[in-house]
């Protein structure tokens, strides 16, 4: 059995909420056409958890989900070599956890959301999930 590895998707809540998410019950998450980003859909696992955070004005994380389908061809692709994995919502963190309280944590200095910004799919190693969980007051 694999490791459970962590990840973090950004997206608009104008474009796709985590309450539309949520109400939805899964999502193929596409669209994604940054190189980087694609890779790390494809290194995405089933059963793997995945923060959900809401970029834009509100910038912060919002929610858990899980892979359910590990990456396809991204059927929203018209051209190049793109991929799409399937999220499900698990359930919303109890506190959301801002980009400025990520910023401002010496345990996320190193974290893509921090040193790379504009990355929308990004890893997050078990310790940075382990205190994602603890400021957001959620568990597993």
């Amino acid at each position: 059995m694999s490791m459970r590895m962590f990840w973090l998707v950004k997206q608009e809540p104008e474009d796709y909420a985590w309450s539309t998410f949520r109400e939805e019950g899964r999502a193929a998450w596409t669209g994604v056409r940054n190189f980087l980003a694609r890779n790390n859909l494809r290194a995405m696992q089933k059963g793997d958890l995945v923060f959900y955070y809401h970029s834009g004005a509100t910038r912060e994380v919002v929610g858990l989900a899980r892979v359910e389908r590990v990456a396809y061809p991204d059927p929203t692709a018209t051209e190049g070599d793109w991929s799409a994995v399937d999220l499900v919502p698990l359930k919303p963190l109890r506190a959301s956890v801002s980009l400025a309280t990520i910023k401002s944590d010496p345990a996320f200095k190193e974290m893509a959301l921090v040193r790379q910004s504009r990355l929308s799919v990004s890893p997050v190693t078990a310790a940075q999930a382990k205190r994602l969980l603890a400021l957001a007051k959620t568990t597993i």
